[in-house]
């Protein structure tokens, strides 16, 4: 049976901040609130819980998942950024923005692309999210919650609480979120491209 936190959007309440913490160094996937909408969350080195996310939203081996980062300098630990992607990646973030970089032997081998060796890395303008991860101090292995055959992310905590509470360790309750897309900017193989336009500006990379 899932948890429910209610949270303050600009004030989180540290106490709960670290109680979310402890489920997750104890292997629960957890729903917390982002910038542009509710995901899924676990500790970065369980594959018991990232399983659980892959079950919960029907993953293949295929899916880039996203480790989400507090700043610049966890991004620099799990990829191999080059000046460019650094400066690009330190102008745009925090914000709504997914970086798909090559990993570095820092990230467990599970989560890279199976043939591109890449990973989904975040730095999220949320106040609860940056609390959770500076409180975890590594990053969060992170999905955006999509169930099966949905378009978009889950908005409204009570829902996902009622329909996955026996899969989840805790739900992080902000309120309403309108799900929104994150913009998607490759940026391997010496180059830097959108490859999914959403809701963060990019307009140096724009042709």
């Amino acid at each position: 049976m899932a948890q429910f936190f209610e949270i303050h959007p600009e004030n989180p309440q540290l106490r709960l901040i670290k109680q979310a913490v402890e489920i997750i160094n104890k292997g629960g996937v957890i729903v917390y609130p982002t910038d542009s909408a509710y995901a899924l969350g676990c500790h970065i080195g369980d594959k018991t819980a990232m399983d659980t996310i892959r079950r919960i939203r029907r993953l293949d081996e295929k899916h880039d998942f996203t480790l989400m980062c507090s700043d610049l300098s966890q991004v620099s630990n799990f990829t191999k950024m080059g000046n460019d992607a650094h400066r690009l990646i330190k102008k745009l973030t925090p914000g709504p923005f997914t970086f798909l970089l090559d990993a570095t032997h820092e990230v467990p081998r599970r989560l890279q692309h199976p043939k591109k060796k890449t990973i989904g890395v975040r730095i999220p303008d949320h106040k609860v999210a940056q609390m959770l991860l500076e409180e975890l101090g590594e990053p969060l292995l992170t999905t955006t919650l999509i169930l099966p055959d949905e378009t978009e992310a889950m908005p409204d905590p009570y829902e996902i609480r009622q329909i996955l509470e026996h899969e989840l360790a805790l739900v992080m309750s902000v309120g309403y979120i309108e799900p929104q897309s994150t913009t998607m900017i490759a940026c391997y193989d010496g180059e830097m491209n959108i490859i999914r336009q959403g809701i963060g500006l990019a307009p140096m990379l724009e042709k």
